[in-house]
């Protein structure tokens, strides 16, 4: 069984109204609710109003009581930028108040200029990451007396404890011993595969890398499992892609080809922002961005009516592995009939017939 789940960072044009995107974003989340998705990740960024979501907690928190079995995903909050005791016990709530349908998905940096603007150094976010996460681990399955140093945060709560009225007794989360933590892996066998495997965290491999990457992330994960002696799990590993189900092909054809539409406008910010990077000249970055854009639109969308888009998404899965959640990432919604429309027919049309064909080809594990 191949779940169906929703990812979003979400992406806006920047000329769009803040409280609109906001709205539209719940509203996808509802729907994805409705449509039976069995969960929804969204991202966090700071210092982009074309990626307006800034604390994905609070923005999921919103939309709780309105939903009735979707799952709640953080993809990802940024370690480096948190005190770990607080965003534990923000997480903690969250989980009680979900009634324990949170994700927590970790990272270690987002956009340079999130980093820039909190002073974090980029070397080093990486060894920040494991700290809080650990000292955040500590604290959902401990209480007082708490006396943890580290390079980056302390916790400390040894003087002040009267646990006779409630004081030193820290809120845990409603899941035990705390809610799954997930990865999100991109470049060709990433190195994080080995962590995600040691640490039985839930591998994710990103919408936005091409699929041969994702083949060699599924491969390395596997090879890190085996090597430590455990089984690698298919159904706990999420794979994502752009998808399109619209009408007819042309229909489809004919979005993907448009100069201001969703995909091309998402593709061309995240490789605007690669390009900045790493490419000073201004004229081949812009070379670089257009060939990228392009590539992407071939290789990380799959776009088309219900067979077509079915057909795709057959490939893709025989190509890179037997995920166990395909996450449809949520995009702008420049034309809301058309998306709504494609949530829809890839809910109801194309995914129970995707998943006849995955009860018949996966291999066993």
């Amino acid at each position: 069984m191949v779940d169906l789940g929703f990812f979003a960072m979400p992406l806006h044009p920047k000329e769009r109204v803040y409280q609109e995107v906001m709205n539209e974003n719940r509203e996808q989340i509802l729907l994805a609710d409705k449509l039976g998705l069995t969960e929804a990740w969204i991202g966090e960024h700071q210092t982009s109003i074309a990626e307006p979501i800034t604390d994905p907690f609070m923005f999921m928190a919103t939309t709780i009581h309105q939903t009735k079995n979707i799952k709640y995903g953080s993809a990802v909050i940024n370690l480096s930028y948190h005190h770990p005791v607080k965003l534990a016990m923000q997480i903690a709530m969250f989980d009680q108040i979900s009634g324990g349908r949170t994700l927590v998905g970790i990272g270690p940096g987002g956009l340079p200029s999130d980093s820039e603007i909190f002073g974090v150094d980029r070397e080093r976010s990486y060894d920040m990451m494991i700290e809080c996460v650990n000292i955040m681990e500590a604290v959902w399955t401990q209480d007082a007396p708490i006396d943890i140093k580290g390079t980056f945060w302390d916790a400390k709560l040894t003087d002040f404890v009267e646990e006779g009225v409630g004081v030193g007794l820290l809120p845990k989360p409603l899941q035990k011993p705390f809610p799954p933590i997930a990865y999100a892996m991109r470049s060709p066998k990433s190195g994080a595969s080995r962590i995600v495997a040691e640490r039985d965290w839930i591998p994710i491999s990103g919408n936005f890398v091409p699929a041969g990457f994702v083949a060699s992330q599924w491969s390395d994960y596997c090879c890190q499992r085996e090597d430590l002696g455990k089984r690698p799990d298919p159904e706990n590993w999420r794979a994502g892609r752009s998808i399109l189900v619209a009408e007819t092909n042309e229909q489809a054809e004919d979005y993907v080809a448009r100069e201001e539409g969703g995909f091309r406008h998402y593709f061309h910010y995240l490789r605007t922002l690669e390009a900045k990077r790493s490419i000073t000249s201004s004229k081949e970055r812009e070379t670089f961005v257009t060939s990228q854009v392009n590539e992407a639109l071939e290789d990380q969308v799959l776009a088309g009516d219900a067979d077509t888009v079915l057909d795709r998404l057959i490939a893709f899965r025989d190509e890179v592995g037997p995920f166990g959640t395909l996450l449809m990432t949520g995009h702008d919604w420049d034309d809301k009939a058309l998306w709504q429309g494609s949530m829809r027919r890839l809910a109801e049309d194309v995914m129970p017939r995707f998943n006849q064909h995955a009860k018949v080809s996966d291999p066993a594990y």
